[in-house]
C-alpha cells in the first residue's frame, strides 16, 4: 500500500510554492492507488500563525484536495518525540549541548552545506552547569546514500556536511528532524514527494530512521518555486496566497512546471475534470530534475 503525504507549517496560508508540493504529492499517491494524508507541522509554536492550519485546509479543499483519515498535529505529540529520543539515549547516541550559536561561530573551524559544523565541544568537555540544554546526535563518519525518483543518486557525509545535529533545542522544543522522522513512521508513511529543499534534510532523517529502526520511505524532491530573483517562494519573500477563485490556472500552472504538459483544453475544464486528468496522467519521470524553476508569468 503506498501512503502519502502533505506536511505544511501554518506559518501562513498556503502560496503556489506549496501548491506545487501539494499537487506532485498528491498527484503521484493517487496515481499509484495511494493514500494521502495531511499532516500540520506545527511543532515550532512562536512561528505557527493564528489561524493558518484552518486557512489551509480550506484553501486545499477549495482547490479540489481530498485528504484520507484525520489531519494530524505534530503540536499534540510531544510525548512520542521524547520516547524516541529515550530510545537513541539508551543506545548512548545523543548527548546534551549547552553551546551557543555564536559560541560555535567563534570555534568551529569546519563549513558545511548549512553553516559552520559543531566542533563537538561538549561531547569533550562539561557542560556549562544552570545553562539551557540542548541534544544533539553523534555522527561518527556516517555516509548516507539513496536514490531520489527524480534527483537521482544522492550522497552525503553527515559528518563533514552536516556535523552532529540538533534533535531537542535548548528552548524544549523538539527539532523538525527528529518530530518528521517518528511522525512518519506513525503513519507508515511510504513516499514523500516533496520540494527540493529539503533534500539536504533527508540523510538526516534516513539516518534517525536507521538508529531508530524504522523502515525508509521512497523520496522525490521536486523542484521549488522561486522568483524572479532566484529565491525560494515563501513567506519571508512575500509569496502572494492561493486564491480559490484561481484554483483552475493555478493546477494547470502548477502542472506545467512539474513538466507534466497540461492539455491547453484543461483551462475551460471544471476541476473535477482536471485532477482527473492530472491523476491519469502523472508521470513522475517527466519532473524537472533541477532544484528551483521560476514561477509562470500572471
Amino acid at each position: 500500500m503506498y501512503i502519502g503525504r502533505f506536511a505544511p507549517s501554518p506559518t501562513g496560508p498556503l502560496h503556489f510554492g506549496s501548491l506545487v508540493a501539494a499537487v506532485a504529492s498528491y498527484c503521484d499517491a493517487r496515481k499509484n492507488n495511494g493514500q494521502w494524508l495531511l499532516r500540520m507541522e506545527d511543532l515550532d509554536k512562536p512561528r505557527t500563525a493564528k489561524g493558518a492550519a484552518e486557512t489551509i485546509l480550506h484553501q486545499l479543499e477549495a482547490f479540489g484536495f481530498e485528504w484520507d483519515g484525520s489531519v494530524l498535529y505534530q503540536s499534540t505529540r510531544d510525548r512520542f518525540y521524547s520516547e524516541a529520543l529515550e530510545t537513541l539515549k539508551a543506545k548512548q547516541l545523543i548527548y546534551p549541548c549547552t553551546c551557543t550559536r555564536k559560541e560555535i561561530n567563534d570555534s568551529s573551524t569546519s563549513v558545511g552545506i548549512e553553516g559552520m559544523i559543531y566542533p563537538r565541544t561538549c561531547l569533550q568537555h562539561p557542560i556549562k552547569p544552570d545553562a539551557a540544554i540542548a541534544w544533539r546526535i553523534k555522527t561518527n563518519a556516517v555516509s548516507i546514500r539513496f536514490r531520489d525518483a527524480v534527483q537521482g543518486e544522492i550522497s552525503q557525509s553527515l559528518t563533514t556536511d552536516i556535523g552532529d545535529f540538533i534533535l531537542k533545542r535548548a528552548d524544549g522544543l523538539f527539532a523538525y528532524q527528529l518530530a518528521v522522522v517518528v511522525d512518519d513512521a506513525a503513519q507508515g508513511i511510504t513516499n514523500i514527494v516533496r520540494g527540493a529543499d529539503l533534500l539536504h534534510s533527508t540523510p538526516r532523517q534516513i539516518y534517525l530512521q536507521q538508529m531508530l529502526d524504522y523502515t525508509s520511505p521512497c523520496y522525490a524532491h521536486v523542484p521549488v518555486a522561486c522568483n524572479s530573483t532566484g529565491e525560494k517562494l515563501s513567506k519571508q519573500t512575500l509569496a502572494k496566497p492561493i486564491i480559490d477563485q484561481c484554483a483552475i490556472k493555478l493546477i494547470i500552472d502548477t502542472l506545467d512546471v512539474l513538466g507534466q504538459h497540461p492539455e491547453i483544453g484543461l483551462k475551460h475544464a471544471a476541476l473535477k475534470d482536471i485532477w482527473y486528468w492530472a491523476i491519469n496522467h502523472w508521470d513522475i519521470q517527466q519532473v524537472p530534475k533541477t532544484l528551483a524553476i521560476p514561477v509562470p508569468a500572471d
